[in-house]
């Protein structure tokens, strides 16, 4: 990004949802880490502006401010008390004309189905888990184990305890008809891929940098399945997986293991059409990368791995959020131009 683009001369509208039926922990949690980006981003030199999105009309929150005169980094989830709306939020900021961060409103609606992002990743020709989508608990013709069952519209690890894991087809049949009747959508069942795994940052647009690569570290784990990052070992602190798993950045890889991954994760990114940013997870076999998600508009909290990739690879937070909206600033009519 061209130097001249002076963060004193961009404001930003610092975007992000924050749910009135949360409790008060999460409603919290989420003010303190907003604040903390907030603060890095002040600390560079953005004039900004937290905009907190508490109800589904998000025009509410936008009327105040001009889409010329703004760049909006854009860490808004999804409407409040509306599921599956994170790409909601991108279309109403296109329709307002507001550039912002991130993946635009089709690429979050295409990620956010994994069948769609699987069948993206093999027209790519990645290798990817074996898998198949399931609508009911017939589930003869699979015979792949140890196989993981995920319910097919959740990210974040949403759905997926050391229960995922199945080990026969009476299992597999059992957690299909978890995911139906708790979730009510698809399961995806995939082959278990117990080997490595590897979560990846990138940024750019038409040229790709790849961030230090972090390594989800299962070592304490002598059970398979344990040897996944289920729900509680991202978010449930105190958790036997959120203590026992350990991140290894950088990952210990030989240089030629990292050039694969590395290309691997840029083909991923183009695939499912990511822009700015993204965080791809990929699990290692035999030899072999399988991408196992995709993750457009990666999460940016400070102790997120996004963020620690980029400090070890020399970027502060608040340089970091800069990067992200001089990425996108190339996008808008005014600071395009400099």
């Amino acid at each position: 990004m061209p130097a001249l683009i002076d963060p004193e001369n961009v404001p930003v509208l610092l975007l992000y949802n924050l749910d009135p039926a949360w409790t008060n922990l999460e409603k919290d949690e989420v003010t303190a880490s907003t604040a903390l980006l907030e603060e890095a981003l002040t600390g560079v030199g953005h004039p900004t502006i937290t905009v907190p999105v508490m109800h589904a009309n998000i025009s509410e929150y936008l009327d105040d401010f001009a889409s010329l005169e703004h760049i909006v980094l854009n860490w808004c989830e999804g409407l409040p008390g509306m599921n599956h709306s994170e790409s909601l939020v991108a279309e109403h900021l296109e329709k307002r004309s507001f550039v912002f961060t991130g993946a635009d409103s089709r690429t979050l609606e295409r990620s956010k189905d994994k069948c769609r992002v699987k069948r993206a990743l093999c027209s790519s020709r990645l290798t990817t888990p074996t898998w198949k989508i399931f609508t009911s608990p017939h589930s003869e013709h699979w015979i792949c184990f140890p196989a993981i069952v995920k319910p097919a519209l959740e990210h974040s690890s949403i759905g997926i305890t050391r229960n995922s894991v199945v080990m026969s087809q009476r299992e597999l049949n059992r957690r299909i008809c978890f995911i139906l009747d708790t979730y009510h959508q698809p399961a995806l069942v995939e082959d278990f891929i117990d080997g490595r795994e590897f979560h990846v940052s990138l940024w750019g647009n038409g040229r790709l940098e790849v961030l230090p690569p972090a390594e989800m570290d299962f070592s304490l784990f002598t059970d398979l399945h344990d040897r996944l990052c289920t729900y509680d070992a991202k978010f449930v602190p105190g958790s036997v997986h959120y203590e026992k798993i350990q991140t290894l950045l950088p990952a210990p890889l030989d240089a030629g293991e990292l050039l694969t991954l590395e290309e691997v994760c840029r083909t991923a990114y183009r695939a499912i059409g990511c822009r700015d940013y993204a965080r791809i997870d990929v699990r290692y076999r035999d030899s072999t990368f399988y991408v196992l998600d995709v993750n457009p508009n990666a999460d940016i909290s400070m102790d997120a791995s996004m963020a620690c990739a980029a400090e070890v690879a020399g970027f502060s937070y608040g340089m970091m959020g800069t990067h992200l909206i001089r990425l996108a600033a190339r996008r808008h009519p005014v600071w395009r131009r400099v």
